[in-house]
């Protein structure tokens, strides 16, 4: 697999560095100077000083070729950007991270579906920990081959309740998250623009239950 780092922060590196020992293809691009030359030296992977907004330095990177990117710059106009760039070349899986919760809204709006808000997510684990819940544990309880896939709804399945989607087999819904409420599955609820769906399946049908969300994405 050949996965584009965009930005080494802390989360591009932590991330890079995870590839690289999963013996994936990583090309990480920074555009600050002496981090990018530091990074060359310590780390097994291809290494651009450039600014990752740039079509010609993504076609240095061969973004064609990539099975997927990561925009983890500080920047997040310009991990939308890249994403758009990105599509473009027709890269299978785009992951973007993003603070801000407008833009949050912008890049659902064009699209992305794997957007990461690593101060949505850090807020809510102290949130959970303060109450005495520790959400870590949950990691416990997925093991083997089952995942946990979150969904916005496409267009094919607005208005649609659940139970009028056929899921592949050992796939099961858990809920739909419309804003800042959760509904359960037993109350068969009637889709939404917006509405994340929440489902447990496990990893070999992953790419059958996006088809049946209406998701035309390689996983």
């Amino acid at each position: 697999m050949r996965v584009i780092v965009v930005g080494a922060g802390s989360l591009g590196i932590y991330l890079t560095k995870n590839m690289i020992d999963q013996g994936k293809e990583v090309i990480l691009i920074e555009k600050d100077e002496a981090i990018a030359k530091e990074l060359a030296e310590t780390l097994d992977c291809t290494v651009i000083n450039a600014e990752g907004t740039r079509p010609d330095i993504l076609e240095k990177a061969d973004l064609p070729s990539a099975d997927a990117i990561v925009a983890c710059t500080s920047n997040d106009q310009n991990n939308i950007l890249i994403g758009l760039i990105a599509r473009d070349s027709k890269v299978g899986k785009i992951i973007l991270k993003i603070e801000d919760k407008q833009f949050m809204d912008v890049a659902n709006k064009l699209g992305f579906y794997y957007v990461i808000n690593p101060s949505s997510i850090s807020s809510r684990y102290i949130a959970d920990v303060l109450r005495g819940i520790n959400t870590i544990e949950l990691s416990n309880l997925v093991r083997s081959d089952v995942r946990f896939m979150g969904i916005v709804v496409t267009e094919s399945v607005i208005d649609k309740r659940l139970s009028e989607i056929t899921l592949p087999e050992d796939s099961s819904f858990v809920g739909v998250y419309r804003k800042n409420d959760f509904i359960l599955t037993e109350k068969d609820p009637k889709l939404r623009e917006k509405d994340e769906v929440i489902i447990v399946t496990k990893a070999d049908f992953i790419s059958d239950v996006n088809g049946a969300m209406g998701r035309n994405i390689e996983d």
